[in-house]
């Protein structure tokens, strides 16, 4: 151990002397490329080969009751992992990344390396109504994190190699160079310097060719071909699709957190497991196509066989019926969303990036049925279900670049580029009306410990109240004389006395400023005492406080100074112009190039 040890210490000493900072950088972003290309691949195999596997005994695409078993078994097996291996939180893997940015300066477990695809493994190839990206996006940018801290990079270059990971994730698992670069520069990276580019594009590159060395040229995600050119007489229906995917959008984020509170209620885990089980079980049962991740549902619609989806469920009679498939599809467009939330409220290990696709794939078929049907117009289904999965993609996610390039890239649908742009963004302006957090960020910003590409926002959420506050300060008694505070002003460097009982709970504040006069009076000093001098102060601020609440109570009290409490015990002072010399520092840091 002391042998690897030394070595490994001397590499680092030899690459100190011998490749610059810029190169070095270079070098780690063709490694993370590997690595997190390598992972995706792990995890799209291991999730193929659970399914095979499964194929192999269990007529799947039956409608039987093992429906209501296979999922529970995934979920069971994956809450054992969890608890009595890893024995950490490994879900939400996006907003994960993101907490780890904002508060633990971009530090992650080794574990998140692996245990994310172990775990989504079980969850997904046993019918968890979830996808494998966010998974695969923790496990690569877990992969930046701990190779640049094992390479005693600092904290800005941390960064950037989660987002080197987070890239080639995304890449390698959608053979998506550009989407994955996209990806990290709207959800993940804080900004955006030539810099920085490099480096993510060298990550993307690198695990999209591995995973077409793996994974062979042939096969893209989903199998399209565009026979007809975009027509400007579409407009207006992408326009008003656009405008559903925002609505469904938020109706799937609001819908998903409040299931998942409701879950986490539940403090036992047997009974949770249960109650996940026998409902995700009797939805996959009513709803085959919500079984795994729902690629193979939308196969079978961008190839011209919507109606196939209905196959092997207790609808399949009808499945020439137009109103049966149309009812179908709005059942499972409103039901898809409890699916995804109990899989992963009951202990499951995913994310709601295929989600995103396989609804807004559904929204956009159902819509251009509808309008087919009703003789107004006629659109092709098949382009209208690729622009609803751009479209609730970046309602979902705020992120319509990514969806943009995503679906232009896994379809090799580049002619809809104007479709896509058009449905992209109208979604998400419609959503950002109600919501202004995505899915990834609504949970931290509730918080207060959300990161953005808002500098003055990201510098304060970077920073740390408790390295902030000042305990310098002499605290006095209330019933101490004016003899005692004098003389607590004699030893004191400061102009601010907090005033505190027995239990040392803050009862107010003595200024110097207020009892300067005072102070002189001699024939006061032992008949006027401390409660008599003393004033509320114009607020306080809780050690709980986010830096964005402390900047609000410094700005509506227009204070210099304010106490800090926990529980109502006294702490601390917290001084403005300290916090902003460290907001100046912090903001400085990373604006570098």
């Amino acid at each position: 151990m002391t042998f690897n040890k030394t070595l490994f210490e001397k590499i680092i000493i030899w690459r100190g002397r011998r490749i610059n900072e810029r190169q070095f950088i270079l070098i780690l972003s063709f490694m993370v490329g590997i690595f997190s290309g390598l992972a995706a691949i792990i995890l799209k195999n291991t999730i193929h080969f659970t399914h095979h596997f499964i194929d192999q005994y269990i007529e799947i695409q039956g409608s039987n009751y093992l429906y209501l078993t296979l999922p529970a078994v995934g979920i069971i097996i994956t809450v054992l992992w969890v608890s009595f291996f890893v024995k950490d939180n490994i879900g939400h893997g996006v907003t994960r990344i993101l907490y780890a940015m904002s508060k633990k300066s971009g530090l992650m477990k080794v574990h998140n390396m692996y245990s994310s695809i172990i775990g989504s493994t079980f969850t997904i190839g046993f019918g968890g109504s979830v996808g494998a990206e966010a998974p695969i996006v923790l496990t690569g940018a877990s992969i930046g994190s701990n190779l640049a801290r094992m390479f005693r990079l600092n904290s800005k270059q941390i960064y950037l190699m989660i987002g080197c990971g987070a890239a080639g994730a995304v890449s390698g698992i959608f053979k998506a160079p550009i989407a994955g670069l996209v990806f990290t520069l709207e959800v993940i990276m804080l900004d955006l310097t030539m810099a920085s580019l490099i480096p993510l594009l060298i990550s993307a590159a690198t695990a999209a060719v591995l995973s077409y060395f793996f994974l062979g040229h042939s096969e893209a995600l989903f199998s399209f071909h565009l026979t007809n050119p975009f027509d400007i007489a579409d407009v207006p229906w992408f326009t008003v699709l656009g405008i559903l995917a925002g609505f469904f959008s938020l109706y799937f984020t609001r819908i998903l957190m409040r299931i998942e509170k409701l879950m986490g209620k539940i403090k036992k885990k047997y009974i949770k497991i249960i109650i996940g089980s026998v409902a995700i079980g009797l939805l996959i049962y009513l709803f085959p196509p919500l079984y795994g991740e729902g690629y193979s549902t939308l196969t079978k619609i961008l190839s011209g066989h919507g109606n196939e989806i209905l196959n092997h469920s207790l609808f399949e009679a009808g499945k020439n019926n137009m109103y049966t498939l149309v009812g179908f599809l709005v059942l499972m467009l409103f039901f898809k969303v409890f699916a995804t939330a109990i899989t992963t409220g009951a202990g499951g290990v995913g994310g709601v990036f295929a989600p995103s696709l396989f609804m807004g794939g559904i929204l956009g078929y159902l819509f251009a049925l509808v309008v087919n049907n009703t003789g107004i117009a006629h659109v092709n289904e098949a382009t209208f279900a690729l622009v609803g999965m751009a479209a609730f993609m970046s309602g979902l996610m705020h992120a319509p670049m990514t969806s943009i390039f995503l679906i232009a890239e896994i379809t090799g649908g580049y002619g809809l580029f104007i479709p896509l742009i058009i449905a992209s963004t109208i979604s998400y302006i419609t959503i950002m009306y109600f919501e202004p957090h995505s899915i990834y960020t609504k949970r931290l910003a509730q918080r207060g410990e959300l990161i953005t590409h808002h500098k003055d926002r990201a510098a304060l959420t970077l920073m740390n109240l408790d390295k902030e506050i000042e305990r310098d300060l002499i605290a006095v008694k209330p019933d101490d004389t004016l003899r005692k505070l004098v003389h607590a002003i004699s030893r004191s460097t400061r102009n601010l006395f907090p005033v505190v009982d027995e239990n040392n709970e803050l009862l107010g504040i003595v200024s110097l400023d207020d009892i300067r006069k005072t102070m002189f009076d001699t024939e006061m000093y032992d008949n006027t005492y401390v409660h008599e001098l003393m004033t509320a102060p114009p607020d306080h601020i809780n050690i709980t406080d986010s830096m964005e609440q402390v900047m609000e109570k410094f700005e509506e009290t227009r204070a210099w100074n304010l106490p800090v409490v926990s529980n109502g015990k006294y702490v601390g002072f917290l001084s403005k112009s300290k916090i902003y010399a460290a907001y100046r520092k912090i903001l400085v840091y990373f604006s570098d190039e």
